[in-house]
């Protein structure tokens, strides 16, 4: 934001000058050292996700440690920014951390109360306004990261404290609507989930004893390709091209190949269940709703006429840590297709897997209704955020 834009009553200021003077926006621990069982608590970016911390991650360091970097110790209701890898995420210090501390990949940010608002604070560091500027600022290529005084010298907006806190209650209210739908969205989830134990029993252990097959009796399995980006008219066309990062999402896969493209490549046809063998992500799974082509790092699967579609989904998600696990011996996690295809499932009667998937059906149907709702609740928030900060509400 230019400050002819600033609207009148507000003021343009940098992040430091709102914050307590005594507790300037600081890193924290350069090396934690070993593990404590009971030593003093440090937050890492990866135990902040967007807007919470999880607490049930949290490592401890010694209480010598914690004491050389008492610069950074943590109070109840401090603002945390991760500042390495995923740039910006925001999360509220809660009352258990009180006395904790941050590593050097994230930023303590103690407001002072008389000028600011914790929640509107909280919004505009979330919101595009601060995106851009991280964006702006960021150093490095493969792990991007933002100098500390990029993080204090932030512009803000700043309004009147009572304009701070009427923008941050709507916001506030706009965004719990979002997280209830998000909450029944991950409870159908659970429903589904649900209804496969009680049909036909954990899976792995197999407490019903249904017959046992392996994968590669059950279906054709393939490991997929990429086209050449060097040869013209690959990329492009109709044919969904399908990576890790398109799998477990309710989003259409990012790319696509031209016909040409998927002649190239591995296709399978509507129902395949994908496989991510290879990578950080190894273990992620998804379903092909049209004709897919899908790049090396995934192995496909073509059920046969004794396993429904979705029941073959659904049974694998069961042997996702097992996927993982036999994956995991080597620098780099692979699980090869001579390897994935010895997993061995159970196989209920064809006629019990279709109660399944019609069961599974009526639920996609409610998902997608929340889905809808839920992409108009995020336009919503889009629209007030846009508006928010501009004095425009």
């Amino acid at each position: 934001m230019k400050s002819h834009e600033t609207p009148a009553g507000w003021s343009l200021t940098k992040l430091s000058e709102i914050c307590d003077p005594n507790a300037p926006i600081m890193y924290g621990i350069l090396q934690p050292g070993p593990v404590i069982l009971d030593g003093v608590p440090y937050v890492r970016p990866s135990e902040i996700d967007p807007d919470r911390i999880r607490l049930e991650d949290i490592k401890r360091t010694t209480p010598e440690i914690a004491e050389r970097y008492r610069r950074s110790t943590l109070q109840t209701e401090d603002l945390l920014i991760t500042i390495v890898g995923t740039l910006g995420r925001i999360a509220v210090v809660p009352p258990e951390l009180n006395g904790a501390n941050i590593t050097q990949s994230s930023a303590r940010i103690r407001l002072n109360r008389k000028t600011a608002n914790l929640r509107y604070i909280r919004q505009l560091l979330r919101s595009p306004i601060a995106i851009r500027q991280y964006d702006f600022h960021r150093l490095g290529t493969g792990v991007p990261r933002l100098n500390i005084h990029h993080v204090r010298d932030l512009q803000i907006p700043l309004p009147p404290l009572s304009e701070q806190k009427r923008i941050a209650e709507i916001l506030d209210r706009a965004e719990a609507l979002r997280a209830k739908r998000r909450a029944a969205l991950a409870l159908l989830d659970e429903l589904t989930q649900s209804i496969f134990l009680d049909m036909f029993g954990d899976p792995v252990s197999n407490p019903k004893g249904w017959p046992v097959e392996s994968l590669s009796d059950l279906g054709k399995i393939t490991t997929g390709g990429t086209p050449s980006s060097k040869k013209e008219g690959m990329f492009g066309g109709t044919v969904p091209f399908v990576t890790p990062g398109d799998l477990e999402s309710d989003e259409l896969p990012k790319r696509t190949l031209s016909d040409h493209g998927a002649s190239e490549a591995k296709t399978v046809p509507a129902g395949a269940t994908f496989v991510c063998c290879i990578g950080a992500t190894i273990g992620k799974m998804g379903q092909a709703s049209v004709r897919s082509a899908f790049n090396q790092q995934l192995n496909a699967i073509e059920w046969s006429n004794s396993v429904n579609d979705d029941f073959g989904l659904g049974v694998l998600r069961f042997f996702k840590k097992l996927i993982a696990t036999w994956g995991a011996s080597t620098t780099l996690p692979i699980l090869k297709k001579s390897s994935f295809e010895k997993i061995e499932i159970p196989v209920p009667p064809i006629e019990s897997q279709a109660i399944y998937a019609d069961r599974k059906s009526e639920i996609e149907q409610l998902r997608s209704l929340h889905r809808n709702s839920l992409s108009e609740l995020d336009q919503l928030f889009a629209s007030l955020q846009h508006r928010a900060f501009r004095g425009e509400l």
